[in-house]
């Protein structure tokens, strides 16, 4: 195989960061929330390639897009000053090309579905797209990043029942909330980077009560999440696994507590484990018998 050609495929790898799938993760569990809940147990299977698939590409292409956005402000951030666009190993022309060929190959797959999942798909790219210059304008990228994680929840009962009722909203805010949760922590990290550079997020938006409107984030995700579970009549082993990811959602204030940067990027990881438990709990209780 060419050397050369090996080359552009690890930078191309390294700059949709399939390196680093905590992105994906944070992507797949709401929507796997989406589809049991909106199948109330094992998701059709056609769905479940197109939307798992679509996880993959879409957080794929975001961060193609994200650095692309950001390839002027990277290089001043301690964190992101090794990545390809800061370093010149792949140019922006490039870059655009490669998300273009994401979402594409992503939309390819969406027209595999109904007709009200290929419209709100458009929605999806446009969320995608403009994600990453929401933190020029606003102090609440974090909401719109959420947004953006969680349009896959409507979308997922479109494709599954070709309708979107109200639970499905409801899911879609704790998605929000949740979204704002971890990433607020993780723009804990980079706040003394982003506030010279100009950079806004709510990290810096909420000052010294960040630990506080984290909490209070992952608490209004788990109420809403108890209301889906009232909605859908689930039995109590989701709401011990609610239990669980609170308790999950506790340990992330004793990491942020002192707002030491590699614990709070520590915080932003263990994420992953409340989103699967959140999973695990709407799993078993959608085995048959359960409800």
């Amino acid at each position: 195989m060419n050397n050369n050609f090996v080359m552009r495929l690890r930078e191309y790898t390294l700059l949709m960061r399939l390196h680093r799938p905590i992105g994906i993760l944070l992507l797949l569990w709401p929507t796997l929330w989406g589809l049991w809940t909106a199948a109330e147990g094992l998701p059709n299977w056609l769905v479940f390639i197109v939307f798992v698939s679509g996880v993959v590409l879409m957080r794929s292409a975001g961060c193609v897009i994200n650095d692309y956005a950001d390839r002027n402000f990277d290089a001043r951030v301690e964190r992101t000053r090794q990545r390809p666009l800061v370093q010149k190993r792949v140019s922006s022309k490039e870059a655009l090309v490669l998300f273009v060929v994401l979402a594409l190959t992503a939309f390819m797959l969406v027209l595999l579905m109904n007709r009200l999942t290929i419209y709100l798909s458009f929605a999806a790219v446009v969320l995608a797209a403009s994600y990453p210059f929401m933190k020029r304008y606003t102090h609440l990228p974090q909401f719109y990043l959420g947004m953006a994680f969680g349009w896959a929840i409507p979308m997922a009962f479109a494709a599954q029942g070709n309708s979107i009722p109200p639970v499905a909203w409801v899911l879609f805010a704790a998605n929000v909330f949740w979204a704002v949760a971890y990433d607020t922590a993780y723009a804990m990290v980079d706040r003394d980077d982003d506030i010279k550079i100009g950079v806004k997020s709510t990290a810096i938006l909420f000052g010294r009560y960040d630990r506080f409107m984290i909490g209070l984030c992952h608490a209004l995700c788990l109420v809403l999440l108890v209301l889906v579970g009232q909605l859908m009549k689930l039995d109590m082993i989701f709401y011990v696994s609610l239990i669980v990811a609170a308790g999950i959602a506790g340990y992330q204030q004793l990491l942020i507590s002192r707002r030491d940067k590699k614990k709070c990027f520590q915080a932003f990881l263990n994420n992953n484990w409340f989103g699967l438990v959140v999973f695990l709990g709407f799993v078993l209780s959608f085995l048959p018998g359960a409800k």
